[in-house]
């Protein structure tokens, strides 16, 4: 296990359909050393009885830690809901909470580099010491590396940096090449995401509907995450947390214990070949 760069269940893998508790105990039966919670499931398990003190104890309990924290969106809005603004905030308050470092955001709307850059500045100064991780997905405002980078740049915040995710660089069709990184200091990758895909894509209109039911766990689809983590690993990132995000039913559909085991079982054959390192 990585105490360095923190093998770490993401959100999504283990759904939101299960209770705090069982969601750290699958994690730490599988390996994990880290969890991560989006703000509803933080909300889920305030909603379970728990308050804060209660979810740390049990993560005390089992020897687990909140490595990860999601998600912030429509950070480019003019005129955000109260709802955006309130879970801005609790992102803000989970990272002081677990002591996270990051939080990861996107964003569905698209719109210039100029104007995603300025808001993106306004959201770095909100955030003060946290950094704001942008993850470009390829439905989305910001659909690859080029403009997440060009967006990045321009905000010109220490605290903005890049997320890398396996399924969302293959699927906006960048290759797994160094190349696509030249123009990135390695210190503005804040983190990575891994997974893996299915040979065929989705159809472009729903291909967001592949992103959050379909994926793969590492190394068991085209097999591209083993060349994703040593891209990783010779550029010179040093990923706050190495999260595996697997969202998928029929994985998920076998259960909670099954979707940690398999996802981490085949995260370590994967880490094994491209970053032996990081398992020791």
């Amino acid at each position: 296990m990585s105490k360095e760069f923190p093998i770490t269940i993401s959100s999504w893998t283990l759904g939101d359909q299960c209770r705090f508790e069982d969601r750290v105990i699958a994690a730490k039966n599988a390996g994990y050393e880290g969890i991560g919670l989006r703000a509803e499931t933080y909300v889920d398990a305030l909603n379970e009885g728990l308050f804060d003190k209660d979810i740390l104890a049990i993560l005390d309990k089992h020897g687990m830690k909140v490595t990860e924290v999601e998600y912030i969106v429509q950070w480019a809005e003019e005129h955000r809901s109260y709802e955006q603004k309130y879970k801005e905030q609790l992102c803000f308050h989970m990272c002081e909470l677990f002591d996270v470092k990051q939080i990861n955001c996107g964003l569905m709307e698209n719109y210039s580099v100029e104007y995603t850059a300025q808001k993106l500045r306004e959201l770095c100064q909100r955030a003060g010491k946290y950094i704001i991780g942008v993850e470009p997905m390829p439905y989305s405002g910001i659909p690859d590396m080029k403009k997440g980078w060009a967006v990045v740049k321009a905000a010109d915040c220490e605290n903005a940096k890049l997320i890398m995710d396996t399924w969302h660089w293959v699927r906006a069709n960048q290759p797994i090449d160094l190349s696509v990184l030249e123009d990135i200091p390695a210190d503005k990758i804040v983190s990575i995401q891994i997974n893996d895909v299915w040979e065929r894509p989705y159809a472009t209109t729903i291909l967001r509907d592949e992103s959050m039911h379909d994926r793969l766990a590492p190394g068991t689809g085209i097999g591209c995450t083993a060349d994703f983590v040593k891209m990783v690993k010779e550029k010179g990132i040093k990923p706050n947390a190495i999260g595996v995000e697997v969202i998928s039913d029929a994985i998920l559909a076998k259960g909670l214990e099954y979707a940690a085991n398999h996802t981490y079982e085949s995260t370590k054959k994967v880490l094994e070949e491209a970053w032996p390192e990081v398992l020791r």
